[in-house]
């Protein structure tokens, strides 16, 4: 017996995962039974008294599906008043000037092109209108 005829030892080229998955599956297992048992967290909020402020109604831009333009506004009346471009811009300038905070929300039909509403978002931001919104319709 000769101690230099060992055999050389065969390298291991290949990871045994069975214990991680093991591990994993109790992991899981542990996750599962303790996340029913955790009770959210409960948020105490802030109370205020009355609003210092009451929220301007907005101003809506209607586009028809003709791509006509009129103007309601909210905190006046709901009458619609049926208007050009230049008549609009001359009007949302008259009431930005009277009332810089007041919103302007933009209604359009779901026929008319993204494009027509663009160009009357972009005519509001060429008269420094601060707040624009788009009006939906909830499902």
């Amino acid at each position: 017996m000769s101690l230099g005829a060992r055999r050389p030892r065969r390298q291991m080229n290949q990871i045994n995962v069975v214990p991680y998955i093991d591990v994993m599956l109790v992991l899981l297992v542990i996750f599962m039974v303790t996340a029913p048992m955790i009770n959210p967290g409960e948020i105490n909020l802030p109370s205020v008294g009355a609003s210092l402020k009451t929220p301007v109604a907005p101003m809506e831009v209607i586009i028809e599906s003709d791509v006509s333009l009129a103007l309601r506004d909210r905190s006046k009346s709901s009458e619609t008043l049926p208007m050009t471009q230049d008549e609009l811009v001359s009007e949302i300038r008259r009431k930005q000037v009277e009332n810089p905070d007041q919103p302007v929300v933009i209604s359009a039909d779901k026929s008319v092109r993204y494009e027509e509403v663009i160009k009357v978002m972009d005519i509001l931001e060429g008269q420094q209108v601060k707040k624009v919104g788009l009006l939906v319709k909830p499902k």
